[in-house]
């Protein structure tokens, strides 16, 4: 995933697990995040609440990508604020669109 944004213009920090997620979220200020759901730690459901629930990164775009093709997770990424929720596997050109569009949206909001 890294690879496929860099070469796609994009500026990435990486993040080892939930905790870091968060951290990094926080120190780095980013225009979107990308989180997997499946992470160790905390998942990427509960990091997505955790910034929804935080005043500086409440409306930050945040697109969920995960293995998990399941209604029920699908929804649980929606409902825990997720802008996006894509499905792996994704192609580069696919996975820059979406970030890209939900970029645009929240410079039009």
């Amino acid at each position: 995933m890294r690879l496929m944004l860099v070469r796609a213009g994009f500026n990435v920090f990486e993040a080892e697990d939930g905790f870091d997620a968060l951290e990094k979220v926080r120190k780095n200020q980013p225009d979107v995040v990308l989180l997997d759901v499946m992470m160790p730690g905390m998942d990427g459901f509960a990091v997505c609440e955790a910034l929804r629930n935080e005043a500086s990164t409440a409306t930050l775009p945040i697109v969920m990508l995960s293995a998990k093709t399941d209604l029920e997770s699908m929804n649980k990424g929606l409902r825990v604020g997720a802008t996006k929720y894509l499905t792996k596997p994704i192609s580069p050109e696919e996975l820059t669109q979406h970030v890209r569009e939900v970029l645009e949206q929240d410079t039009t909001a």
